[in-house]
């Protein structure tokens, strides 16, 4: 049986915005997604961390995935960035992937510690505090999305691609 992953992206939020690029990424991975994996989407969430994180929660328990990717915009990012934990307040919570070994071959993501202090920490944490309280097999991990570009649009989806068949 093929491992079920939640794929989540974000609206807008900004009126120079057209597009999200978390969400951009996500349509091309939905025209041409892995063979081996089956991929659940959870597209436009509202940039409201309580409401977002709601919607997810209610995802993970519903579907039960091998894994939760949730993707935000981050437009002065050059590459993709997977984040190594999420704060809130004093709290902070980390990823239990081995990020350093998951995104080795990748030629366009990094790691960041710094998940932005935004919607996008906000559900990271959320989720995480979620999977950690309730028990939950699941992993979680967000990534960041550059605004894709002709230069840059191949190699982020092709790491991007990478990246969920490694899970």
């Amino acid at each position: 049986m093929a491992r079920q992953i939640l794929l989540t992206s974000f609206q807008t939020w900004l009126p120079h915005q057209r597009s999200n690029s978390s969400d951009d990424l996500l349509q091309k991975i939905q025209e041409h997604p892995p063979h081996n994996l089956e991929l659940l989407y959870l597209r436009h969430l509202p940039v409201d961390t309580d409401q977002a994180s709601q919607q997810v929660q209610k995802a993970i328990e519903q579907y039960q995935p091998y894994g939760v990717v949730c993707c935000g915009m981050a437009e002065s990012r050059q590459g993709l960035t997977v984040e190594s934990r999420a704060c809130w307040g004093t709290t902070q919570f980390s990823t239990s992937l081995p990020l350093e070994v998951l995104i080795a071959p990748l030629a366009a993501t990094t790691i960041s510690h710094d998940a932005g202090k935004f919607v996008c920490e906000g559900l990271y944490f959320h989720v995480l505090e979620y999977l950690h309280r309730t028990q939950s097999s699941s992993v979680g991990l967000f990534v960041h999305v550059p605004p894709l570009t002709p230069e840059n649009e191949a190699k982020i989806v092709q790491d991007f691609h990478h990246l969920l068949t490694r899970l």
